[in-house]
């Protein structure tokens, strides 16, 4: 049978960022994938990380900043970015609508697994 997920769980973050896990290790035990609704007010950041996942992000509303070592994308509502494990990347939201957006791991999100920066 199907398994309903009635609610998400907050995860505590670097900054005033809001995050709704529904499925991952937190949530639902599920450590293969993780699928969170963020909410990122304007000015917010967080340090750089370093991570044991892929990350999938489809931006729903306003503005997500994601630099790497490469360079800098700002990924606007209606697109998304690819962030491969392994590379360093830092996310922030310096527009004045902050952003809202759909955050998918392969595998699942944990603490010990995203190795932010110092």
């Amino acid at each position: 049978m199907p398994t309903l997920v009635a609610k998400p769980t907050p995860i505590q973050v670097p900054g005033n960022k809001l995050v709704e896990e529904y499925i991952g290790r937190v949530n639902s035990g599920e450590r293969a994938v993780s699928i969170a609704h963020m909410h990122s007010p304007s000015g917010w950041s967080e340090p750089g990380q370093q991570p044991d996942f892929d990350e999938f992000t489809v931006v729903l509303r306003g503005s997500l900043r994601v630099e790497s070592r490469d360079g800098v994308l700002d990924v606007h509502a209606g697109q998304a970015v690819i962030a491969r494990r392994g590379e360093w990347v830092r996310y922030s939201t310096p527009g004045a609508e902050g952003a809202e957006y759909i955050a998918v791991c392969l595998p699942a999100f944990g603490p010990d697994t995203v190795h932010r920066d110092a």
